[in-house]
């Protein structure tokens, strides 16, 4: 009698995780599944790990490597700088300028980076009132890292934006409003109230942000170009050594291993991060 009633949560909670979702369905969700995992295996079973540390550590991949993580803190530290007021803005809009602002910041998540390329390339080239502005002054951006950077930054922006504005969503303004009413500034609301509780929604902007930034590939292409040391960043250097030029493809599978595993490390920052997070 006793291990009938004991047994009866157990069953109930099982079942209750489960739904009523039709077994059938388990066989898609197993070939869905083996569709994102198998090439990823069939990547990890290419690297020849004799030589793994050799090709990670060659020149050529060392300076793709350096190029990427360089390029991709700094996109990172000006999407925090231009992300964090953006977010605030949408977070503490009115519903409509709200919906219309979290629209016009996700069309970069949509948009193929190569028509981002093209754009940034359009505003800011030879050709375009402001790089002609520029060029006057002495200003070149594009095929430079300074394009590396923004181009990154383009596409990367709206992780930041989206994870730190529904984090203000959720904490809401009842602590800001309370601070106000014991005499804070607005600043010391900012900084004392309102960042340390959207902290983890902060943190795992930051760390996807700075993820999409070092894979970033379309939008480098077509605006920053493709010069070793100079432009040609991780996903460029995957690129040019499967076309048959520059770095070997066993440093390519090797650097393909490396963002594999960052993106892994990514996830697993966000996850923990999420979990720690206010409810």
């Amino acid at each position: 009698m006793t291990s009938v009633v004991s047994d009866g949560p157990r069953v109930s909670s099982r079942r209750d995780r489960a739904g009523f979702v039709p077994r059938v369905l388990a066989v898609p969700a197993a070939v869905g599944l083996a569709l994102l995992l198998l090439p990823l295996g069939a990547l990890v079973l290419r690297v020849d790990w004799s030589t793994l540390w050799a090709d990670v550590s060659s020149p050529q991949a060392v300076s793709a490597l350096g190029l990427s993580l360089g390029t991709g803190a700094v996109a990172t530290a000006v999407c925090v700088l231009l992300g964090v007021p953006l977010a605030l803005l949408i977070a503490r809009s009115t519903v409509r300028v709200a919906a219309v602002l979290r629209a016009l910041v996700t069309v970069p998540l949509v948009l193929p980076p190569m028509v981002g390329g093209v754009a940034m390339l359009f505003l800011l080239g030879r050709t375009s009132w402001l790089g002609g502005v520029l060029g006057e002054w002495g200003i070149r951006i594009p095929f430079t890292t300074t394009a590396v950077v923004l181009a990154q930054a383009f596409v990367a922006l709206p992780f930041l934006v989206l994870a730190l504005e529904g984090s203000l969503r959720a904490t809401g303004v009842g602590f800001e409003q309370a601070a106000a009413g014991l005499g804070a500034g607005r600043w010391t609301i900012l900084r004392r109230v309102t960042l340390p509780l959207a902290a983890p929604g902060l943190v795992a902007g930051i760390v996807l942000c700075f993820a999409r930034a070092i894979g970033e590939f379309g939008a480098t292409a077509l605006f920053a170009g493709n010069a070793p040391g100079v432009t040609q960043t991780m996903p460029l250097a995957i690129y040019t050594a499967f076309n048959g030029a520059g770095v070997s493809q066993g440093t390519a599978v090797a650097l393909s291993l490396l963002l594999l595993v960052t993106a892994v490390g990514v996830l697993l920052l966000v996850r923990a991060w999420r979990a720690e997070a206010p409810r």
